[in-house]
């Protein structure tokens, strides 16, 4: 039987420049100059490079574009894997489109499902519709962006994912939200939480405090972040506790079947 390791995650809690790439990536890079070797996993903000906005034209991505290509070469040049979400344009639509990029360069990516309406972000950009689970160094992992997290249905866990993603631009007022709903992902579907955000205020005035976290799957948190702190907060997780509590409490086995239409 082969071993599986655990997996280090560091999650990069920072403030965004309004609709400033070429600014954003800069900072980024400084921060990563001092991230620890053994890290397995950095996870992003969602549109950690332009901030949550639904001005499109100004900030728009390609796929192979300029942000793009600074997460390829980060996963590459730090032998490490890389997640945050970008707008991209594809075939005339628009996407919040989360990337995934492995440490040989190769990438896999999840378009965000529920978009958020209050925010007039369904009338810009196009949803998703693939239920994505990525494979990592023996992990399984689910992508989800931001608005996600209110929905249990789309994130429950079908037997198939060790841990879940939330990466989001989640306003200060609603943080208790926030923090309350990461922990129901966790508690529900029996997995690692991770749960990735923004601090600062945007160009529209919103207000954003952080409050990243990483759940365990009994819903007890591992690390919380400073609020409103830039920081990168480093957590280890452990597979073989997971897969320990999993079989002693069983909880997966009595869930209810259904179907996503």
């Amino acid at each position: 039987m082969i071993e599986v390791n655990n997996l280090k995650i560091a999650l990069v809690q920072t403030d965004i420049i309004w609709e400033n790439i070429s600014a954003n990536l800069s900072a980024y890079s400084n921060k990563m100059k001092d991230l620890s070797e053994d890290i397995d996993l950095i996870i992003l903000p969602e549109m950690f490079a332009t901030g949550f906005t639904i001005n499109v034209e100004k900030v728009k991505q390609f796929m192979g574009g300029n942000v793009f290509l600074w997460m390829k070469n980060l996963a590459i040049s730090k032998h490490v894997a890389v997640f945050g979400s970008v707008i991209i344009e594809e075939n005339n639509k628009y996407y919040n489109r989360a990337l995934f990029f492995y440490p040989d360069g190769k990438f896999e990516f999840y378009d965000k499902k529920h978009l958020f309406s209050l925010a007039k972000e369904d009338e810009v950009f196009s949803a998703g519709n693939e239920r994505k689970i990525i494979e990592y160094k023996g992990w399984r992992i689910m992508p989800q962006v931001c608005y996600d997290l209110r929905f249990p249905v789309w994130s429950r866990n079908d037997l198939d994912y060790d841990l879940l993603i939330y990466i989001a631009s989640w306003p200060t007022k609603r943080r208790h939200v926030w923090q309350t709903l990461l922990k129901a992902r966790a508690i529900e579907n029996m997995s690692y939480v991770a749960g990735v955000n923004r601090i600062g205020e945007d160009g529209n005035g919103y207000k954003y405090s952080g409050n990243s976290n990483v759940i365990n799957a009994l819903g007890i948190e591992l690390s919380n972040s400073t609020e409103n702190k830039e920081e990168i907060i480093t957590v280890e997780l452990d597979k073989k506790t997971l897969n320990n509590t999993r079989k002693h409490f069983a909880f997966l086995d009595d869930m209810d079947d259904f179907e996503i239409h």
